[in-house]
């Protein structure tokens, strides 16, 4: 049973409904302060995991090969263009919804506003892949899908809920639907670590987990606002990352 999985999910389903619910009530220093935190503690979590890397070149190589190959793809430009096409049902669903006048506010200023428009893809494209990608995701459902331990994906939507409740009151509803993208994702991964768990050794699994903690540094220097790093185009790696460290120590160690 995907107990954290599941538990992921719900996570930010429930904080981005009630963050667009209450996002008029919500003091404007807490959405602009908390991003802040919770981009240091990405960034924090990605630490923790990097310095559990066990060959530095095999993951810098699969960063470069994975990086050039997000951007020939245009691998971020698809998921802007994905939200794009989802953000304006989800605003038509609930623009009759009374509670949500702040929200209606927002969505008019990013509609006539192209910079803020720009800043929206953004956030809604760092948080993709904050909740459906990060290396702490995956990781927790390979790890849930092999040995039942659950406890990483417990962690890790404590920080979930809370993220999509702050940026749900900025985003509105349409926060909520990462939880589709984010569930399958998982899922999918839960359900091959059977198959891809065996095939692994430690020094793989930890230049997996290395890899992941770079995005989530990436990521987390993203939502602060202070680099934008192109991170979707970055994700390829994570595919790369275990074979090239296979084969960097059999051959070059």
């Amino acid at each position: 049973m995907p107990i954290g999985v599941i538990v992921n999910c719900l996570s930010v389903l429930i904080g981005g409904l009630l963050g667009a619910i209450l996002g008029h009530k919500i003091p404007e220093r807490l959405k602009v302060g908390l991003p802040l935190t919770f981009g240091v503690a990405s960034m924090a979590m990605g630490v923790n995991y990097i310095v559990k890397m066990n060959t530095l070149p095999a993951v810098i190589l699969s960063l470069v090969i994975g990086s050039a190959i997000g951007e020939l793809i245009k691998l971020e430009a698809g998921i802007e263009w994905c939200a794009g096409k989802v953000k304006g049902p989800i605003e038509s669903l609930f623009k009759g919804n009374k509670k949500d006048e702040a929200y209606k506010e927002i969505a008019v200023t990013l509609e006539t506003s192209e910079k803020n428009e720009r800043e929206f893809m953004e956030k809604f494209v760092a948080i993709v892949i904050l909740f459906c990608a990060s290396g702490t995701g995956i990781f927790g459902s390979l790890k849930e899908g092999m040995t039942g331990d659950h406890t990483v994906l417990f962690a890790k939507s404590i920080l979930d809920f809370f993220t999509a409740g702050i940026f749900a009151t900025a985003l509105g509803y349409l926060v909520m639907t990462v939880c589709i993208p984010q569930f399958i994702i998982m899922i999918a991964l839960y359900l091959s670590a059977t198959f891809i768990m065996p095939l692994t050794t430690p020094p793989m699994v930890n230049d997996f987990t290395a890899c992941g903690g770079i995005l989530m540094l990436a990521t987390g220097f993203r939502i602060s606002g202070i680099k934008t790093f192109p991170v979707a185009n970055m994700l390829p790696a994570l595919v790369l990352v275990m074979p090239v460290s296979h084969l960097w120590t059999s051959f070059m160690s």
